[in-house]
C-alpha cells in the first residue's frame, strides 16, 4: 500500500489507571518515549501520524506530532478513534494504542490484505481491536452510528463495518498496563 494513502493514528488518550495516571505516551524504552518509538516505527509505511491525546498537549507539539483530543470526553477508545477519523486525511487509517509492547514487520501490509474495508488484528492474546486498519470514510459512518446509538465497544463499532480478523499467530502485541509489564518490557522509567 502507497504510504501516501495511509496514516498512522497513535491512541495515547487513556487514563492509564492501573497504572496511577502514568502517561503512558512517554514512557520510555530504551531512552525513546512510546509515542515516539511507534511513530518512528511507521514511517516508512505512512505519510502521515497522528495521537489522539488530551494531557501533555504541548509535549507532542514540541516533538512535531500532530495531535487531536477527544470531541466527546468519558466514552473511552472510541472517543480518540472518533477524533482520529474526523481529522485524518487520508483513505487509509492505521491505529495502535501507545502502549503496544511490539508488532511484526508485516503490520500493516497484512491487514490490508485482508479486505476493502480494512482488518481488526488478532494475536496470540486474543482479539486486539486497538491495532485495526479502516478505510477512512466507512470508519466514520460506522463511529457515527455507534455514538448515536450510545454504543462505545471499539467491538460493536468494527463488527457494524464486518472487519474480518486476522490472526497473527506466534505473536503477542502486548501492552504496558501494570508495574510488572513495565518491567518486562525494560521501561526506563519504571
Amino acid at each position: 500500500m502507497d504510504r501516501s494513502l495511509v496514516s498512522l493514528g497513535i491512541l495515547a488518550g487513556g487514563r492509564a489507571s492501573r497504572l496511577g495516571g502514568r502517561d503512558k505516551a512517554w514512557l520510555q524504552r530504551a531512552g525513546v518515549p512510546q509515542v515516539i518509538r511507534l511513530a518512528r516505527r511507521f514511517e516508512a509505511e505512512c505519510g502521515a501520524v497522528l495521537v489522539s491525546a488530551n494531557a501533555n498537549l504541548p509535549r507532542y507539539a514540541e516533538q512535531g506530532l500532530p495531535v487531536v483530543s477527544d470531541h466527546v470526553a468519558g466514552i473511552g477508545p472510541i472517543g480518540g478513534l472518533h477524533a482520529l477519523a474526523e481529522a485524518c486525511t487520508t483513505p487509509w487509517l492505521l491505529t495502535l494504542p501507545v502502549d503496544v509492547i511490539g508488532t511484526n514487520e508485516c503490520l500493516l501490509r497484512t491487514l490490508a490484505m485482508a479486505g476493502d474495508t480494512g482488518a481488526v488484528a488478532e494475536d496470540d492474546d486474543g482479539l486486539q481491536p486497538l491495532v485495526a486498519l479502516y478505510r477512512i470514510g466507512s470508519l466514520r459512518v460506522a463511529i457515527d452510528a455507534a455514538l448515536v446509538a450510545g454504543e462505545h465497544a471499539i467491538q460493536a463499532m468494527q463488527a457494524r463495518l464486518d472487519l474480518p480478523r486476522v490472526c497473527f499467530s506466534g505473536l503477542r502485541f502486548g501492552n504496558l498496563n501494570t508495574p510488572e509489564d513495565l518491567l518486562a518490557a525494560g521501561i526506563d522509567n519504571a
